[in-house]
């Protein structure tokens, strides 16, 4: 545990933030983030409205994972608030769900609720630990995460580091737990793998090859371990397997305008390194496409993605 917390307190502090916000959709997500499901939306009964395992599926509710899938899988967050919304009356007792609340709070800088639903993910992940130890662990993580980024909201990084570092260590000690439990699960893996690349592509003690690893062999859904795998090589600077990983995410996910924001983001890169006209232009095609579904994007993230685009097409030679 100790190594873990060896690196300088204001990086680490970054890392909480960045994470919150990507990896649920947060993001942060998460991002991901963390995204036409509502009109074209079904849920096999035999799967208990589990995202993340094909076998032995936990309960996790319909109209959560029609949350989860509205965001990750289709980039829509009206479709997805609708969703949790029900969720919150119908499954009160799933922590991803608040989690996916926090994580839509966060991006909208709302932090009252922010705090409010990071609390209702902490307190109903410790409620699961009897009846699911391992996705009550893996939540209580969740919650304590959450926690640390309300701190580091309300107090800066400089007030607020010290306490967000003590949650960072609770974090940690819950996901041992819910690890020890099941290593493999896919559902921990993605959490803790997106977690691991954030800080690895960011921390010079960590490994980013074994974050990818825990991503590849055991995380699931596959959309959201590409999607992930793709962030990392673009933060690392390597753009030719950012671009295959993005590629792949786009043959399961073509209905999300954030993966070609993602797509946009790393051809403009990659035809700034290699003085390519014709990614930039590329690059320029895949920003416009992900603003064709600006309704169902949040307003910040539109305006995200239109000064990225101009600042591309600024790329062009005349």
């Amino acid at each position: 545990m100790t190594k873990r917390f060896s690196s300088p307190r204001l990086a680490m502090s970054a890392k909480l933030t960045t994470f919150a916000q990507t990896a649920f959709g947060v993001a942060i997500a998460f991002g991901v983030a963390p995204w036409a499901i509502a009109l074209n939306f079904w849920v096999n009964p035999s799967l208990a409205g589990d995202p993340f395992r094909n076998n032995k599926p936990h309960q996790i509710g319909d109209q959560t994972e029609a949350a989860f899938k509205a965001i990750f899988q289709q980039g829509n967050y009206p479709a997805a608030e609708r969703y949790l919304e029900q969720a919150l009356s119908k499954e009160p007792n799933e922590p991803l769900a608040y989690a996916m609340k926090a994580s839509l709070a966060y991006g909208k800088k709302d932090w009252a609720k922010l705090d409010t639903y990071s609390q209702k993910t902490l307190e109903t992940g410790q409620k699961l630990i009897s009846s699911d130890p391992l996705r009550g662990n893996l939540y209580t993580a969740v919650g304590h995460f959450l926690a640390g980024a309300v701190i580091l909201t309300r107090e800066g990084t400089v007030n607020g580091v010290p306490q967000a570092f003590s949650k960072l260590r609770q974090v940690y000690e819950y996901l041992d737990k819910a690890e020890a439990i099941s290593a493999k699960d896919p559902e921990l893996n993605l959490i803790k793998g997106y977690m691991d690349l954030l800080l690895a592509v960011n921390l010079p003690f960590a490994s980013p090859d074994q974050a990818i690893g825990r991503l590849e062999q055991n995380a699931s859904p596959q959309y959201l371990v590409d999607r992930g795998i793709a962030l990392a090589y673009r933060d690392l600077k390597r753009y030719p397997q950012a671009l295959e990983h993005v590629n792949r995410a786009i043959k399961t996910t073509s209905d999300n305008p954030e993966i070609y924001y993602l797509k946009a983001q790393i051809l403009k890169n990659l035809g700034q390194k290699e003085k390519n006209q014709q990614m930039i232009q590329e690059a320029i095609a895949n920003f416009d496409k992900a603003l064709t579904k600006k309704s169902q994007l949040p307003g910040d993230l539109v305006k995200q993605i239109e000064g990225e685009r101009n600042r591309a097409a600024s790329l062009k030679n005349p």
